[in-house]
């Protein structure tokens, strides 16, 4: 895997380094704690659909601690280029640590870089895959539409965006209860295990905030894709986006 670079980063990349630069040693037991695991079986399903017609290059974009490269590594057939990006250099080294330790070390391209400006020419990717990070490309972000037009610049025609996230659910009982769960428990455990209360006081506020499926289906089509599906998870909680260029 190639050595992490310095970049330049925008603003708001800087905003959410700090926060995602001081959680990575528990940030996985933290994920699985909030997720009840679950967020295991949803990256399975992610890479299902990111493999879905053979594809040769395919980028985990905010790949944090590399669990969803090591899947989509690991699945995928040999000679598949699977590429992780990031902007945390602490995240980028636990990912390469557990990429060698599941023997899918040679099989990992990790880049530290930007979203809003990856280091690919125009459509080289044949799929970009985001897991549970793009809330932070997108939650009152002013340049949301800058990141996701460089995702759309990077893909091939006919290339595929899958996107596993966070969701509002459309029932009214379990909307309020989720919410509840949010701020009761994932917030004040992620706190307390982190030991960093502002990443997990935002995460807590950007997940009750965050778009509903509809909402994000048109951010996707107006950044340029052609057609978009969603898939609910659990009670509509979370979700599996797939966006066509």
């Amino acid at each position: 895997m190639d050595s992490v670079e310095s970049v330049k980063l925008s603003h708001q990349s800087e905003h959410l380094h700090h926060v995602f630069t001081e959680v990575p040693s528990r940030y996985d037991l933290i994920n699985h704690v909030m997720t009840f695991g679950l967020d295991i079986r949803w990256r399975r399903l992610a890479v299902k659909a990111l493999l879905e017609g053979d594809p040769e290059k395919v980028l985990d974009l905010g790949c944090g601690t590399g669990d969803l490269a090591i899947t989509i590594a690991k699945s995928a057939k040999k000679g598949v280029k699977v590429t992780g990006l990031d902007f945390s250099p602490p995240m980028l080294d636990i990912a390469r640590e557990k990429a060698a330790n599941a023997g899918v070390g040679d099989r990992i391209n990790l880049v530290h870089g930007d979203a809003g400006n990856m280091p690919f020419p125009n459509g080289y990717l044949d799929r970009v895959g985001i897991s549970f990070a793009f809330r932070n490309l997108t939650y009152e972000n002013p340049l949301r539409e800058r990141y996701l037009g460089e995702i759309v610049r990077v893909l091939k025609p006919g290339g595929k965006f899958i996107v596993v996230e966070s969701s509002q659910p459309s029932n009214p009982v379990i909307k309020p209860l989720f919410h509840i769960f949010l701020n009761g428990f994932v917030a004040p455990v992620g706190s307390l295990i982190s030991k960093n209360k502002g990443a997990y006081r935002y995460l807590a506020t950007s997940v009750s905030n965050f778009f509903t499926p509809a909402e994000v289906k048109q951010m996707l089509l107006k950044a340029g894709f052609s057609g978009v599906s969603y898939r609910p998870l659990v009670f509509g909680t979370a979700g599996i986006h797939v966006a066509v260029k």
